[in-house]
């Protein structure tokens, strides 16, 4: 089987580092991506479940993104719905009225939303649902779970980060995920003072397994917020309408106040949101947070599309199946070459691991492999599926897996 080469990627990166901070900055950086050879750095041109880099490589893509693509590249309902919406308005002296219409549909849809409110980053509503839950509770301090990502705003980083002083999360508490008791502890230790806990429904950090609560873990969560009146804020904006269109939370039972949306909301097109109850619909409208492009109409009219696409086509159950099949598949691969592949977390979103080396480099090299036969594979995050993945492109990819395994396993004699 063939191996890529990406001479052109090479060569632009090395102009871009002149020119852009990091050459690529952020979540795309290509320093996680080892051996870094292995990978492309730009797109030229993506289509359903696959894309297209600058030197004419064709991937399968299992990062979608890093998963706002949920229906296919390019998906022609999706694009269709965004691109009338455009020709009509799209940043204009007030907001369209398929803003109400994407406000509504939330509404029908995720069963705690009272309202809906929208900007463009999981960030932008992840800080407003602390916002929110400060006026509304009048109180200062949030608890975050370690490990948790929600953004890069300081509050949400390490204070040993650059750019990041110790006050800027001076009234922060980082608890432990799936730790019942220590955060019970935080909560007694600060009675009356915190406003709100945020969470991902499930653990899913990078360079780590995936982990599901134990059983009781949410519902335990949700009362002890009852009682001490804090509130209780979800970010979905990686899993959300990957486990369930009603939100992470309806796939382990249980309710919170606020629930933050972003990335396979409006497959790809730059929208997120947050949601919540009735009681905190008051404090959600004194709190003055807001952007230059957040009333954008385009981005609302494909991601009303998405949702509606998302539902008709069951999208949530393609998703679990083709990712079921991907995750067997390469269980038994790894096994029949000797190897131990650990999966974690949803069959849409999934991490994976070969736990035979725990420093990670036999998995690294094995996702690099694989890339460079077009499976695009990282080894530091979890990987995403979408509704457009198929039968055919999961059989493809378990032969292009079969010869990464074959070469590591070359490379190690």
């Amino acid at each position: 089987m063939k191996t890529y080469t990406y001479h052109k990627s090479q060569e632009l990166f090395k102009k871009a580092a002149d020119i852009i901070p990091c050459g690529i900055y952020g979540h795309f950086s290509p320093a996680p991506l080892i051996p870094v050879t292995d990978y492309p750095f730009y797109v030229e041109k993506a289509e359903g479940s696959r894309f297209w880099d600058i030197d004419g490589n064709e991937f399968i893509d299992y990062m979608c993104a890093y998963g706002p693509m949920v229906l296919g590249y390019n998906n022609p309902t999706v694009d269709a719905a965004a691109d009338a919406q455009r020709k009509k308005a799209n940043c204009a002296s007030g907001p369209a009225e398929v803003m109400v219409e994407l406000a509504q549909e939330m509404v029908d849809t995720i069963p705690i939303a009272d309202w809906a409110f929208f900007a463009k980053n999981g960030a932008d509503m992840t800080t407003f649902s602390l916002m929110i839950a400060r006026a509304h509770t009048g109180r200062d301090k949030i608890i975050r779970l370690k490990g948790g990502y929600h953004g890069t705003a300081p509050w949400s980083q390490s204070p040993d980060h650059h750019g990041i002083t110790f006050n800027d999360a001076k009234d922060i508490i980082v608890g432990e995920w799936n730790n019942y008791e220590a955060l019970e502890k935080y909560v007694h230790a600060n009675k009356g003072k915190i406003a709100g806990i945020i969470s991902t429904p499930y653990h899913h950090p990078t360079f780590a397994d995936s982990e599901y609560p134990d059983e009781g873990y949410w519902q335990k969560v949700e009362n002890l917020c009852k009682n001490e009146g804090i509130l209780l804020i979800i970010d979905d904006v990686r899993a959300g309408f990957r486990m369930d269109m009603g939100g992470s939370n309806e796939f382990f039972g249980f309710k919170p106040d606020l629930i933050a949306f972003c990335k396979a909301i409006g497959n790809g097109y730059p929208i997120s949101s947050l949601v919540g109850t009735k009681d905190v619909l008051s404090a959600a409208s004194n709190v003055f947070h807001t952007g230059s492009y957040w009333f954008s109409a385009e981005p609302m009219a494909a991601a009303l599309a998405t949702i509606r696409e998302m539902k008709k086509t069951n999208s949530v159950q393609k998703m679990f199946d083709i990712g079921t099949k991907l995750n067997s598949g390469l269980i038994d691969l790894a096994k029949d070459h000797g190897y131990t592949m650990k999966i974690t977390g949803h069959p849409s979103m999934a991490s994976y691991r070969l736990v035979d080396d725990p420093s990670l480099v036999l998995h690294q090299k094995w996702c690099g492999e694989a890339t460079k036969r077009g499976a695009y594979f990282t080894s530091h995050h979890n990987w995403f599926v979408s509704a457009a993945h198929t039968n055919e492109d999961i059989e493809l990819t378990l032969k292009i897996a079969d010869e990464a395994f074959k070469a590591i396993k070359n490379n190690t004699k």
